[in-house]
C-alpha cells in the first residue's frame, strides 16, 4: 500500500473518529404496561428487560452495568448490537474477489466479534424513538473501519409488540463494495433475575439438531454433526447444568435451526426458569443460534451492586455461522451494493 493512500486512509479515520466523539450518548425506554426495557445508543445496547415473574413481581433479567464507562470498558460485550461480522474470523483475515483483507486479532489470532471496536463500541444516532412503541438506531460504517471493505449502512430496530414481545430487526446496506455482514444481539439473560446467581437450573430446549464443532481456539472445523448422544443435546428441554460438566466447562457453539422454510421466522429456542416461571422465546430468520453460557464472568460488577460470577447468564446470538468467510461451503455472509441484509429476532416473554 503506497504511503499516499496510507495517509488517506489515516485520515478518513480521524475524520470518523473526531464524528464519533460529537455524538452524544443518551439513555431510551420503552414501555407497555408492566413491560420495560431500557437501552443506549452507545452500542446500540439493550441495558435492561424488566418482566413479571407468575406471581407479577418484577424483576431485571438481563446482565449490564450501571454506567456508560463500564459499558466503554467492557469484555463481555453485554447487550451490545455486534458487527461488521460477529462471532469469529480464523486468522483474522478473509480473501474476496481475489485481495486478501487483514482484520484485528484480538482474540488469540483471531477476530472477534468486529475487532477491537466493533459496532458494539461505537456511539449510534438515533433515527426515531416512541416510547410505547419502539426505538431505531443508526450506524453508517467507513471504508476499512476495522479492516473490511467498502462503506455499510446499518439500522437497527427494537420494537414492543403484543404484550410482553420483543422484535429486533436488523438492516444492512452496503455502500459501494461487497463485504461480508453477520450482525448479532448479544445480551445474556437471567430469567430468574440478573442478579440471582447462575443459570444452570434453567430448562433450555434448542430447535437446532446439529452444530459446527470448533478447534481450541473455537473457529469452526467446517464439519457439520449431529448432536444426538452428545452434550449439546437439547432437542428435548433439559436443565443447562445437566451435562455442561461433560464439557470442557461451558457451552459456547453454534447450532444449525432447524428451519422451517414456509415461514418467514422459525423458533430457534425455549428458555425457562422453574423458580421464577418465566418462559423466553427466541424465533429468528437466520441459520445459526449461538448459545454461550458466560463461563468468563469472575467476580464482574454488574449494575445495582451485583457481582456476576461463572453461568450468571446465558447469550442466546441467533447469526450465520461462525467464519463463513473462510469456509465455502458455509452459508455465504458476503452482500454486494443493492443487496440487503435482514435479520429479525422475536421475543415472546411469558410466566406461569
Amino acid at each position: 500500500m503506497s504511503k499516499v493512500l496510507l495517509c488517506i486512509l489515516s485520515g478518513l479515520l480521524l475524520i470518523a473518529q473526531a464524528h464519533q466523539h460529537h455524538k452524544k450518548i443518551n439513555f431510551y425506554q420503552l414501555e407497555r404496561e408492566n413491560f420495560k426495557l431500557n437501552l443506549t445508543n452507545y452500542g446500540a445496547t439493550i441495558i435492561s428487560v424488566i418482566t413479571p415473574d407468575k406471581h407479577g413481581k418484577l424483576a431485571d433479567i438481563v446482565l449490564g452495568y450501571d454506567s456508560i464507562d463500564s459499558y466503554k470498558n467492557d469484555t463481555c460485550y453485554f447487550g451490545a448490537l455486534i458487527g461488521r461480522v460477529a462471532n469469529r474470523i480464523g486468522g483474522a483475515k478473509f480473501t474476496l474477489d481475489g485481495k486478501t483483507y487483514k482484520l484485528p486479532a484480538n482474540d488469540h489470532g483471531n477476530t472477534l466479534h468486529g475487532g477491537t471496536r466493533g459496532f458494539s463500541d461505537v456511539v449510534w444516532s438515533v433515527e426515531s424513538h416512541k416510547k410505547h412503541s419502539h426505538v431505531t438506531f443508526s450506524y453508517d460504517s467507513f471504508e476499512n473501519e476495522q479492516g473490511f471493505p467498502g462503506k455499510l449502512k446499518v439500522h437497527v430496530t427494537y420494537k414492543l409488540v403484543g404484550k410482553h414481545g420483543l422484535v429486533v430487526k436488523m438492516i444492512a446496506k452496503p455502500v459501494d463494495k461487497a463485504t461480508p455482514v453477520n450482525l448479532a444481539q448479544h445480551t445474556y439473560w437471567n430469567l430468574r433475575g440478573h442478579d440471582s446467581g447462575d443459570i444452570l437450573s434453567h430448562i433450555v430446549h434448542i430447535f437446532g439438531s446439529h452444530i459446527t464443532p470448533v478447534d481450541k481456539l473455537l473457529i469452526p472445523t467446517g464439519e457439520i454433526v449431529s448432536v444426538k448422544g452428545t452434550p449439546y443435546d437439547f432437542l428435548e428441554p433439559r436443565k443447562v447444568g445437566s451435562k455442561i460438566h461433560d464439557l470442557p466447562g461451558l457451552y459456547d457453539i453454534n447450532y444449525v435451526l432447524d428451519k422451517s422454510f414456509k415461514k418467514n421466522l422459525s423458533k430457534a429456542v425455549e428458555v425457562r426458569d422453574p423458580v421464577s416461571g418465566r418462559k423466553m422465546e427466541l424465533w429468528t430468520n437466520q441459520l445459526g443460534l449461538q448459545f454461550y453460557t458466560s463461563r468468563q464472568l469472575n467476580a464482574t460488577k454488574g449494575k445495582d451492586g451485583a457481582i456476576y460470577n461463572k453461568y450468571g447468564g446465558i447469550a442466546l446470538e441467533t447469526q450465520g455461522f461462525p467464519d463463513s468467510v473462510n469456509i465455502p461451503y458455509f452459508p455465504s455472509q458476503i452482500l454486494k451494493p443493492g443487496e440487503i441484509y435482514e435479520h429479525t429476532m422475536l421475543y415472546k416473554f411469558t410466566a406461569r
